[in-house]
């Protein structure tokens, strides 16, 4: 008779701890919040470098193109559009940090009757006065 008396017993034993206390559950979310709070700001400083490399790359490649339609033509630009209608360019490349290709700043040179577009730089805050791409804070 007593172990029909256990049987029941063990059934409900094995009932309650079929589940997760509250307590593991909340140790298994502390431990997902610590690996959150670790691996985030890797993650938004990738982006923030990666927009960095992509202005970086724009810059020098609105510059070669800048230099080649001067070695080509005698002057500069008298526009970016230029650029792109003279086929130096396919399109004015964007602004990775604003998010246009419209915010560009056009340097001109020292003589008006040199064209319009010396240098480049970007409109983004933070941009350094030579051209270098943003860098965030």
């Amino acid at each position: 008779m007593q172990g029909r008396a256990t049987e029941p017993m063990c059934q409900s034993t094995r009932l309650r701890r079929s589940g997760f206390t509250m307590i593991e559950l909340l140790v298994v979310l502390a431990i997902i919040a610590l690996l959150l709070t670790v691996a985030a700001p890797r993650f938004l400083g990738g982006i923030s470098k990666a927009k960095d490399d992509v202005l970086r790359e724009n810059l020098y490649t609105m510059r070669q193109s800048l230099d080649r339609f001067y070695s080509d033509k005698g002057k500069y630009p008298a526009t970016l559009d230029d650029l792109v209608t003279q086929h130096y360019l396919r399109q004015i490349p964007m602004d990775p940090v604003v998010g246009n290709n419209t915010s560009w700043v056009v340097v001109p040179p020292a003589n008006a009757s040199m064209g319009g577009v010396f240098d480049i730089k970007s409109a983004a805050p933070g941009a350094g006065l030579d051209g270098t791409a943003y860098q965030s804070l």
